[in-house]
């Protein structure tokens, strides 16, 4: 408690609240004395208390005048008695009129222009008051590292590790590639003398990029635990604030730190903030701009032997200012992307060591269902999995709990609703008919995990699939397929319940594939009538906008041949599902009776039938399975 008043003293903040309290009582005094009081009164000379003043009204003055005995006027402020003794106060306006008639009623009346000492409070202490902020604002400016910049700058930034990090290149995961291009980083910390020698020159800042949750914050403190340098870290955010230079302040200090613990890395999280790209028409960001500049001229500043090496970490490497990103500033720039297959397992396999997982479950089929996954919420899986297994009484987290996370992470929580046996049989019917289809593709569509009517955040049911590898492009059979896949829920609802039954259901089916369609045709160029120019070059995180580089007449030829894709992928599924009724039957009813069918099931439900009717027919002709694969 005693430092924490020694700082207050220090940078002036306990000496303004001081003068803050006294003006704060002065008024309260002032308004005590002024107001008079509401309850008795004693006179000078006398012993026994009098009745409070009575409050006159301007108009009551002029038409008692009479019998006001006295009157003391101070600047609006009338009090006196009256002829009877009774004391009164009014608030009256300077009218030598007035005073006349009042005198000529035989009253006395006394104008004072000696002001009460409380009334210089209202004019000069706020003027002090003003004075003394402005003066503590400058000083603290003008101190730099002292005063209330010094008070501010030392919660931010904080060394996170005091010379030796204990996270290395073995706690991270998934990015083998990315970490092998920042192992020069790490070598040129540990061994400088080798590159000196040859006359080359070490990137002095690199700039991490990617997904959220990707690992750039890790792999940075991965790289200070490899070459065993201290590891300062700070964010974007914390240069700016309501003082104005407070950023630049706040640059030199951390720069200053670095320069005395070199070699080091200097970590900036979310450099964005005060890195984006400067404008003309920046009228209200002159504060950031200062504290760019000042970031840009000490990065510029670095000799090759400085051993510090700035390192930054955005999601948004696009909006950054192109001098933050010049050879000599960061020169190496490492974009760091969703974990594939393979980095999913590793990442799966370094995160099991911290949970108790049983062996039955198989993180390689957890891996292929994880598509789109980063390090991050693969972590929060595991974790939710391990908070089911603790809820459902069990010791180690097991192939349910795992399912239910993933379903939990990826449609939301379990709802429990109460739906009419109507909307639930529409609604098995409609995933069956997701199921079938993908099925009757098999060889060229994902393989099928399972179908479920249970019904999850916004989704009645869900049919989902595990993708074998990592797909980087898709063939246009494959597109076609998917196209196919995505409208058989619709489908199934027109064939087994008549045009008139169809629901809104299918909303987020028809969406998804929309977007495929116009983008195979668009921009991949699948569609031969509108041939290979990319007419829909949209940016990254824009919303949806009319056509570019294209005419209206274009324009209106990609809509006619989305239009046809999903007209002929949508007749497909419809011809599929009337051809083999009785067996989409037969999987709709399995799916209304178990709510949850896995991939092997609806395998042996869909080529059993098949089979079966195959073996009844000639041999040299082909089974149903075949046909709907064509």
């Amino acid at each position: 408690m005693k430092k924490q008043n020694k700082i207050a003293k220090r940078d002036g903040s306990f000496f303004y609240l001081v003068i803050f309290g006294v003006l704060f009582a002065a008024m309260i005094l002032r308004a005590a004395i002024m107001g008079g009081g509401t309850g008795t009164m004693r006179i000078p000379g006398r012993d026994a208390p009098t009745a409070a003043p009575i409050e006159l009204t301007f108009s009551d003055v002029l038409r008692r005048s009479g019998d006001i005995k006295t009157m003391d006027i101070r600047g609006t402020d009338a009090r006196g008695v009256m002829n009877d003794g009774t004391p009164y106060r009014a608030t009256i306006t300077y009218d030598p009129d007035m005073l006349t008639k009042i005198a000529d009623g035989g009253a006395r009346i006394t104008i004072k222009d000696s002001r009460w000492w409380t009334d210089y409070l209202g004019t000069w202490v706020p003027i002090l008051m003003g004075l003394l902020f402005i003066w503590w604002i400058l000083r603290g400016i003008r101190g730099g590292a002292g005063g209330l910049s010094r008070n501010l700058m030392n919660q931010n930034p904080t060394k996170i590790a005091t010379g030796k990090p204990k996270t290395t290149f073995k706690d991270v995961a998934g990015i083998n590639s990315e970490k092998q291009e920042l192992m020069e980083v790490v070598d040129f910390l540990k061994n400088k003398e080798r590159f000196k020698a040859v006359g080359a020159r070490v990137p002095r800042g690199v700039l991490l990029s990617g997904n959220p949750g990707t690992g750039k914050t890790l792999l940075a403190r991965a790289i200070a635990g490899e070459a065993n340098v201290p590891f300062f870290a700070t964010s974007g955010s914390d240069f700016s604030g309501i003082i104005v230079g407070l950023g630049v302040a706040k640059i030199k200090e951390i720069f200053e730190m670095a320069r005395r613990n070199a070699p080091c890395i200097l970590f900036i999280d979310e450099i964005d903030a005060i890195g984006q790209r400067r404008s003309t028409h920046s009228f209200n960001d002159q504060d950031r701009e200062q504290t760019l500049n000042q970031l840009l001229i000490e990065m510029d500043g670095f000799s090759n032997d400085t051993g510090i090496i700035v390192i930054g970490a955005t999601n948004r490497a696009d909006m950054l200012d192109p001098a933050l990103l010049r050879p000599g500033r960061f020169d190496r720039q490492v974009y760091i992307d969703l974990p594939d297959l393979a980095g999913r397992r590793e990442i799966l396999d370094l995160y099991v060591k911290r949970v108790k997982v049983d062996e039955s479950v198989n993180l390689q089929d957890l891996a292929r269902g994880t598509t789109g996954f980063s390090g991050a919420d693969l972590e929060n899986l595991l974790n939710e999995a391990a908070l089911h297994a603790v809820r459902a009484g069990r010791k180690a987290v097991e192939t349910p709990d795992v399912e239910e996370a993933r379903d939990k992470i990826l449609m939301g929580p379990r709802k429990i609703r109460k739906m009419r046996p109507e909307d639930i049989k529409l609604t098995a019917y409609h995933e069956a008919g997701h199921a079938f289809v993908s099925q009757m593709f098999a060889d060229i569509t994902d393989p099928i995990h399972k179908a479920t009517i249970v019904p999850r955040g916004r989704a009645l049911g869900m049919v989902q699939h595990l993708p074998i590898d990592d797909k980087v492009s898709m063939t246009l059979a494959e597109v076609r397929a998917n196209l196919a896949v995505s409208l058989a829920g619709r489908a199934a609802e027109e064939v087994f319940f008549g045009p008139d039954k169809i629901t809104t259901g299918a909303e987020s089916d028809i969406a998804a594939a929309t977007r495929l369609a116009r983008y195979s045709i668009t921009v991949a160029g699948l569609s031969p009538n509108v041939g290979l120019a990319a007419v829909n070059q949209t940016g990254i995180m824009v919303g949806r906008r009319a056509l570019e580089n294209a005419s209206e007449k274009t324009a209106e030829m990609v809509d006619i041949e989305v239009r046809h894709w999903l007209d002929s992928a949508h007749k497909t599924a419809t011809k599929l599902l009337r051809e083999n009724r009785a067996t989409m039957e037969k999987l709709a009813n399995e799916l209304l009776a178990r709510e949850t069918l896995t991939g092997d099931e609806i395998k042996e439900i869909v080529q059993g039938a098949s089979h079966k009717k195959a073996s009844r027919t000639k041999s040299g002709t082909r089974s149903q399975s075949v046909k709907g694969k064509k």
